[in-house]
């Protein structure tokens, strides 16, 4: 069954949302590394369960489309795969924000979009992990931009960097915390 669209604005949300979850379905990593040959192979996929568990259930996708937006409104040449990668790391990134708010140091939430947070699924270690996991994830895609310049993927790095450290979403949250209970 295909969804109706009254503009086209809900058309290219559907497209992009589309696009980015089946792009970041594919850039989520696979369980290969320096640890897969050993008995640790069930708790790597657990992480791994963790993390794409959290970056798939569901959402909006409003900063991947920006990303497809912004880049069409200034007539990028960026391929589609590179777009992607780009897209795929700011919703990675998005995504670890909400793992990490959601946990009981945090906000304590016990749905996300419906469904058990990752904490709750999961467990809170593994929810930390998970976390932590897509947000050097959304990094690991940066700097591996293909059909970009080195210093286009460092200046890529550092502007999700300052916007998602202590000057920016991380900062944000603190003030969140601080702020609980009181009247701003």
């Amino acid at each position: 069954m295909s969804a109706s669209f009254d503009n086209p604005f809900d058309q290219y949300l559907d497209n992009c949302r589309t696009r980015v979850n089946a792009a970041m379905a594919m850039q989520i990593g696979t369980l290969q590394s320096e640890f897969s040959a050993t008995d640790t192979q069930a708790w790597l996929q657990r992480l791994f369960d963790a993390m794409r568990y959290s970056l798939l259930i569901g959402g909006k996708r409003v900063r991947p489309t920006l990303v497809y937006a912004a880049a069409q409104a200034v007539s990028n040449s960026a391929s589609n795969a590179t777009l992607d990668h780009i897209a795929c790391a700011v919703e990675f990134m998005h995504t670890y924000s909400l793992v990490h708010d959601d946990l009981p140091a945090m906000d304590d939430d016990d749905l996300r979009r419906g469904s058990p947070t990752c904490h709750k699924q999961f467990d809170e270690a593994t929810a930390i992990l998970a976390g932590d996991g897509l947000q050097t994830r959304a990094f690991e895609l940066l700097a591996a931009l293909p059909d970009v310049t080195a210093n286009v993927r460092v200046q890529l790095i550092a502007a999700l960097a300052a916007a998602s450290g202590a000057r920016g979403m991380v900062g944000g949250q603190a003030i969140d915390l601080g702020a609980v209970q009181q009247k701003i």
